[in-house]
């Protein structure tokens, strides 16, 4: 123990019998309360929605939903991605973006877009370093938080030409 032990992140997938762990991670992270809708959407998402682990001590979650466009392809909505404060920095949510971004390539999903607070600099410019473009805003789209506007931040992964 102690000196040279290597400090692993993992990633845990969220069922029923560890949701508790993501509903006190949104309290703990997130001004806004999620709804059953959330949650039943997040575990719907199956391999998209994971738990991160720094060894062994639950610290992070990114939640995703499957929504269907108009021309009927599937995008990837990331309803939440966080870290505790104290363990930010160390490549946890960096590693849970590159889970949702390859299973996303390996799945055909070729749009993934998500909400950021406009003042929330941190989490934009995160987004930036993995090709996430600013698309539009949002005004008034958070209740009884301050700004109540959001940036919709979308990325478009490039697909694999369809042989014809």
């Amino acid at each position: 123990m102690g000196a040279g032990k290597a400090v692993s992140i993992s990633l845990d997938g969220v069922r029923d019998k560890n949701i508790m762990q993501l509903k006190k991670l949104n309290v703990a992270l997130f001004p806004v309360r999620y709804n059953d809708k959330y949650y039943s959407d997040a575990l719907a998402a199956g391999d998209f929605t994971k738990l991160a682990y720094y060894s062994d001590i639950c610290v992070g979650a990114i939640a995703c939903r499957f929504e269907k466009r108009e021309d009927g392809a599937v995008r990837l909505y990331i309803m939440t991605l966080g870290v505790l404060a104290p363990y930010r920095g160390l490549g946890i949510g960096t590693k849970m973006l590159i889970h949702a971004l390859d299973l996303s390539s390996k799945q055909n999903i070729a749009e993934i877009y998500l909400h950021v607070q406009t003042n929330n600099e941190e989490a934009i410019n995160f987004y930036e370093k993995f090709g996430f473009e600013i698309t539009g805003t949002i005004h008034n789209y958070y209740t009884n938080i301050t700004p109540p506007d959001c940036y919709v931040l979308t990325k478009y992964l490039s697909q694999p030409q369809q042989k014809k």
